[in-house]
C-alpha cells in the first residue's frame, strides 16, 4: 500500500483522539478567587469523582496541575512553592514547574498534568479530563523528541544503568535531542529505583524499574545492552571497549556513569559465601532469602545502607540482629552524636545490639561448613550469624578507566568541571558516585554519593547535551527509612556545631548543622516539609542564621514564593 494511503488513517485516528479527550475535559468553578493569595498553594476537589487539582498563585496567575509527586504519590500541597515557578515534593525533593508540569528536579521519573486555569466572576475555574485528577493517573507521558530521530553518527553512549542514566536520558530527548542513544550496564535489567532495595528488599526488578526495556526502545529510541561490562575506554578513537576487546561502541558524546562498587573490609573471611553487601538487584535477593524467622544477622558497618537493611527485617523475627560499628553511635559523623544516639535508641527497643567503637577482628566459618560464616569476632567475643551483610561503603567504579589515561582522584573518582563534563577529554562527562564536582558557594569538588544527586547530574548534562549548556549547582537532598524517615539537606560534612529544636528522642525534630557561623545542612524527622524548604533557602542563599534560628525564627516562614519576595 502507498505510503501517503497509510499515513492518512494515521493522521485520521489522530484528530479523533485529540477530539475525544477534548469532549472529555470540562471546566469546572473549584474555588473563590479570594481563597487564594499570591504565594499560596491549595488542594482542591475537581467533579464529583474524588479527582484533586493544585492550585498555585504567581501574582495575578493561577497555574492548574495534578497534585500528587509522581515519585510516591505525596501531597503536592504540603510542599513548597517558590516564587520562580518551583514547586517542590515535601517528602523527597522531587520538583515540578508549575506553568508546564515539567520535571524540574529528581527523583520524579514523569511530570504532572498541566490544566488551563482561569478566573471569572470571582472564581477560579479549572478546564480538565477528570480522569487526569485522580491519583491513579497523577503523571503525564512526557514531552519526548523521538519523532525524526537521527540515524546517523555514533550519538551519547551512557556507561552505567542507574539514577543517573535514566534521567539523562529523559533529560536529552525533553530537551530536543535526536540523536542516538546508548546504555551500556552490568545490570541484567533496565535502571531501577535503587533505593527500594535497602529501604524494603524487594527482589523483583520489574516492580521498580524507572521503563521497561520496551518503553526505552520504542518511545525514547533508546538501545539498552543490559548485562556488558564495559573493560576500558579509548578516548582518542572516541571507542568504549566491551568484554577485553570483544565488541566495542563508538560515541559522540561519552557519560560516564557507573555508579559505585561496594566496600568489603579487608580481613579473614570476607569472601565467604553468605556475606553479603547490598547494591543491586542480586544482592537484594541473597539477603532477603536469608533472612528468615529464627535466623542470626550480624551487620558489619553502621551506615545509612546498613540501618536501612536491619530496618526492613526487624519485623520477620529473627533469632538476633547484631550491629558493629566503629563510631560511638551509627550516623555520627554525618548527624552528630545526639542525632546517632536517639537512632541507636530506637533500633535497640527493635531488638538490635549494638557493639561501637569497635572493628571487626575477622570472620569465621561455620563448624562443618568452610564456605559459610558462622561468626563475626570482634574484641575477642564471637558473634554468631547465619548470614553477615557488610555495609561500609562504596568506591567508585572506576577500574575500568585505570589504563585510559584518564586522572583519578585518590579514592577513584573522576574531577569535573561546574557542566560535569571531564577536563582533558572530548565530549566525555561524568556523573553520579564517581563525579568530583565544584560545589556552588565554595568552589571546592566534593563526591557526594545521593541518589537525587546522581539523577539531577543526569538530568543537567542530558540538557548540557541536547544544547542547553547547565551547570550543575542543586542541593544535594537524601532521606533515609529509620523507623521514620529521616530528610536532609546540604552538605554539612566537618559541621562545627549542631543546633536541635525538637525531641531527638521522640524522632521528631529538625537539626541545623552549622560550619563558619552559617548553616551549611537540615536534618529532620516528622517535620516536612522543613527540608524542602531549607533545600530552596540554601539554593537561593536565604537560610536565617543560626542567630536567628536560635532566637525562635522559622524557616517555613521565609517568603519565597510570592512574586513581591522576587522584588526584594
Amino acid at each position: 500500500m502507498p505510503l501517503h494511503l497509510l499515513i492518512r488513517p494515521l493522521h485520521r485516528t489522530l484528530r479523533i483522539s485529540t477530539v475525544l479527550s477534548r469532549r472529555m475535559s470540562q471546566t469546572l468553578a473549584v474555588l473563590p478567587e479570594s481563597e487564594l493569595k499570591d504565594g499560596q498553594m491549595k488542594e482542591v476537589a475537581f467533579g464529583e469523582g474524588g479527582g484533586k487539582v493544585l492550585l498555585s498563585r504567581l501574582g495575578d496567575k493561577v497555574h492548574a496541575t495534578s497534585a500528587f509527586c509522581t515519585h510516591y504519590g505525596a501531597p503536592l500541597a504540603k510542599g513548597v512553592l517558590t516564587a520562580d515557578g518551583r514547586v517542590v515534593c515535601p517528602w523527597h525533593g522531587a520538583c515540578f514547574n508549575i506553568c508546564t508540569g515539567d520535571i524540574e528536579d529528581a527523583p520524579a521519573p514523569d511530570a504532572l498534568h498541566s490544566f488551563k486555569a482561569h478566573v471569572s466572576d470571582g472564581q477560579i475555574h479549572v478546564t480538565a479530563s477528570a480522569a487526569h485528577t485522580q491519583k491513579a493517573n497523577m503523571s503525564r507521558a512526557p514531552k519526548l523528541s523521538t519523532a525524526g530521530t537521527e540515524t546517523h553518527g555514533d550519538g551519547v553512549v551512557i556507561v552505567g544503568g542507574g539514577s543517573a542514566t535514566f534521567h539523562a536520558v529523559e533529560s536529552l530527548r525533553e530537551n530536543g535531542y535526536k540523536g542516538a542513544i546508548t546504555i551500556l550496564t552490568k545490570e541484567r535489567h533496565t535502571p531501577v529505583d535503587r533505593t527500594k532495595l535497602s529501604k524494603a528488599l524487594i527482589t523483583d526488578s520489574s516492580k521498580i524499574e524507572y521503563r521497561s526495556a520496551s518503553d526505552l526502545k520504542i518511545k525514547y529510541g533508546t538501545n539498552i545492552r543490559v548485562g556488558v561490562n564495559v573493560t576500558s575506554v579509548d578516548f582518542s578513537k572516541k571507542e568504549v571497549v566491551l568484554d577485553g576487546g570483544k565488541d566495542s561502541v563508538l560515541y559522540d558524546k561519552l557519560i560516564l556513569a557507573p555508579g559505585g562498587t561496594p566496600r568489603k573490609l579487608p580481613i579473614p573471611g570476607v569472601d565467604l559465601e553468605n556475606v553479603y553487601v547490598v547494591r543491586g538487584v542480586e544482592h537484594t535477593k541473597k539477603v532477603d532469602a536469608a533472612a528468615q524467622e529464627g535466623k542470626r544477622l550480624v551487620v558489619i558497618g553502621s551506615s545509612f545502607i546498613s540501618m536501612e537493611v536491619v530496618s526492613a527485617v526487624a519485623k520477620r523475627k529473627l533469632a538476633s540482629i547484631d550491629v558493629i560499628g566503629m563510631e560511638e553511635h551509627p550516623f555520627e559523623l554525618v548527624l552528630g552524636k545526639e542525632v546517632g544516639k536517639a537512632l541507636q535508641k530506637h533500633h535497640e527497643s527493635q531488638g538490635v545490639k549494638f557493639h561501637m567503637s569497635t572493628k571487626v577482628e575477622k570472620i569465621v566459618p561455620q563448624e562443618g561448613n568452610e564456605n559459610l560464616a558462622g561468626g563475626v569476632i570482634v574484641n575477642g567475643e564471637t558473634l554468631p550469624c547465619d548470614f553477615v551483610v557488610m555495609g561500609v561503603g562504596v568506591a567508585p567504579a572506576t577500574e575500568f578507566l585505570k589504563e585510559s589515561g584518564v586522572v583519578l582522584e585518590r579514592d577513584g573518582g573522576i574531577k569535573v568541571d561546574e557542566y560535569l563534563k571531564v577536563p582533558g577529554q572530548t565530549d566525555v562527562y561524568a556523573v553520579g558516585d564517581i563525579a568530583h564536582y565544584p560545589q556552588a558557594e565554595t568552589g571546592e569538588f566534593r563526591r557526594i554519593e545521593h541518589w537525587n544527586v546522581a539523577g539531577n547530574q543526569g538530568r543537567a548534562v542530558g540538557k548540557t547535551i541536547a544544547g542547553s549548556p547547565q551547570p550543575f549547582l542543586k542541593v544535594p537532598i537524601f532521606w533515609s527509612a529509620q523507623g521514620q524517615n529521616i530528610r536532609y539537606c546540604g552538605i554539612g560534612n566537618g559541621f562545627d556545631d549542631v543546633f536541635i529544636k525538637g525531641s531527638v528522642d521522640e524522632l521528631k525534630f529538625i537539626a541545623y548543622y552549622i560550619k563558619g557561623g552559617k548553616v551549611v545542612a537540615v536534618a529532620t524527622m516528622q517535620n516536612d516539609p522543613v527540608v524542602s524548604m531549607s533545600s530552596e533557602l540554601l539554593r537561593l542563599g536565604l537560610m536565617p542564621s543560626p542567630e536567628e534560628l536560635r532566637a525562635g525564627k522559622d524557616p517555613l516562614t521565609v517568603d519565597i514564593s510570592s512574586v513581591a519576595s522576587l522584588k526584594q
